[in-house]
């Protein structure tokens, strides 16, 4: 008995290409360590292709000039707000869908992810024209200096104007994991940045009749790519293989179904709207020490966000597991999954500091050479990997509260850490003891130790297996 568990090679190959091919697997019955690596694979590489989008984006325009990085920076910066939306909103659709997937109510499930979708394109609609309109103004609120904004408004509005092609890629990504369809969401990103990778240099650099846009190229690629995923979603969601099929006639609002998905998103929107703003104000204080400061925090945080996307891929997979498995009326398998992919995703994460504190400035020397850039980028990378191992486990609680439909709980461990605790810290560290860059980085790093901490006290309470969405 004890052999047929042994995970050998082959075994593992053999459950890897059912993974990424999308093979049905049932995640409320069986084997938890094999529902988790089902679920985490597709969504680690679905992360990893997401990221790989500004790192590639980043490896670019370091070669255009300081200025068009920084302008990403500040750009990445506000566009974080969009992400709020974006995933607040998707976490309410993981949610209910994968609750209502585990009742074996697949109808439910189906016009869940009608009303998520059309509230994505409403919430994108809105933002898109106040973003691209007021992009020179947006930089400057930024701390951007005039040569930042003259460099960089065309990007920041293209960016800003084009944000239904990341709404609607998280959204129709999110029903899909929620459906258990992981590897259908991972194909969707590989195709986004195999074009994002094509494009990429065609656009900022000119090719043949296409001129050279600079860091502009970098958003028309960008926009390009994502786009072309949404349509690929689409075709899925109404004539592919997803256990969620939809039909024309199912586009109609239901405002009781969408009333429930706000109620939830609405947690989930706050809490990521005041992690996201905490990003946007750090990045002002950083803008204080100069250019050169900003690209090498610019480049650290692409690569960290690099780093963190296996774990918000398994991280995705605890919240996919709870919420089925609370749908199924199986509350303690739920808990047992959490623990396990926190176990899996700190052991991965000690790897990573690991790599950080022994080869970080060879990581930023990659991106760029100039000598303060690669200082602080170095810094930054070591610093905040310090807290990497308690991070890993504070992931998964929070995402395993968000699978559960309880967005209220992060949102106020959120508030507390981001606003109480990190940006107070961060200022006081910086500004007012003169510590520079080096004050942010240190306030990062106890913060990600100290939410970790108030996760695990919650949980432990129980009170995420009672709700009801």
């Amino acid at each position: 008995m004890g052999n047929s568990n042994k995970l050998t090679l082959p075994k593992l190959y053999k459950h890897f290409v059912i993974a990424v091919t999308g093979k049905e697997f049932e995640f409320t019955s069986g084997s938890i360590r094999k529902a988790i690596f089902m679920l985490s694979i597709p969504m680690i590489l679905e992360m990893l292709m997401e990221s790989i989008f500004a790192l590639v984006d980043i490896a670019f325009v370091a070669m255009v000039s300081v200025n068009a990085v920084a302008t990403i920076g500040l750009t990445e910066s506000v566009i974080t707000l969009i992400y709020a939306m974006a995933i607040g909103l998707s976490m309410a659709a993981t949610a209910i869908v994968a609750r209502r997937v585990g009742e074996k109510n697949i109808e439910g499930a189906r016009e869940s992810a009608v009303q998520a979708i059309l509230l994505g394109i409403a919430v994108a609609l809105i933002t898109g024209i106040i973003g691209a309109y007021y992009a020179e103004e947006i930089l400057g609120l930024m701390g951007g200096s005039q040569e930042v904004i003259a460099e960089g408004k065309g990007y920041t509005s293209l960016m800003l104007g084009g944000n239904i092609t990341i709404l609607l890629l998280f959204l129709i990504n999110a029903i899909f994991r929620g459906a258990g369809d992981a590897s259908i969401a991972m194909w969707t990103l590989v195709l986004s940045n195999g074009l994002n990778i094509i494009l990429d240099p065609i656009f900022i650099f000119g090719w043949g009749p296409i001129p050279e846009y600079g860091v502009m190229g970098a958003a028309i690629a960008t926009n390009i790519g994502r786009g072309s995923a949404v349509l690929f979603q689409l075709a899925i969601l109404f004539f592919g293989w997803s256990r969620i099929k939809l039909q024309i006639t199912d586009i109609v609002i239901k405002f009781k179904v969408m009333t429930n998905l706000i109620n939830v998103s609405l947690g989930g929107i706050a809490q990521f709207l005041i992690g996201t703003s905490s990003w946007i104000f750090l990045m002002r204080i950083i803008s204080e020490f100069g250019s050169e400061v900003l690209a090498g925090y610019t480049i650290a945080i692409r690569v960290i966000m690099f780093s963190l996307m296996p774990s918000w891929g398994m991280s995705n997979a605890a919240a996919t597991l709870v919420g089925q498995n609370l749908g199924a009326k199986q509350p303690n398998r739920a808990e047992i999954s959490v623990w396990k992919t926190g176990k899996y995703n700190a052991i991965f994460m000690f790897l990573v500091s690991l790599i950080y504190l022994f080869f970080a400035r060879d990581i930023i020397m990659f991106f760029n050479t100039t000598p303060k850039v690669v200082e602080y980028g170095t810094l930054c990378l070591q610093i905040i990997a310090a807290g990497y191992v308690f991070y890993a486990y504070g992931m998964v609680l929070t995402q395993a509260f968000n699978g559960a439909g309880d967005t209220r709980t992060p949102t106020k461990i959120n508030f507390l850490i981001f606003w109480i605790f990190q940006l107070p810290m961060a200022y006081l560290i910086a500004i007012t003891f003169n510590y520079g860059a080096i004050g942010v980085f240190i306030a990062i790093a106890v913060a990600e130790i100290l939410l970790t901490i108030i996760s695990y006290i919650l949980f432990k309470q129980g009170k995420w297996k009672e709700i009801q969405v």
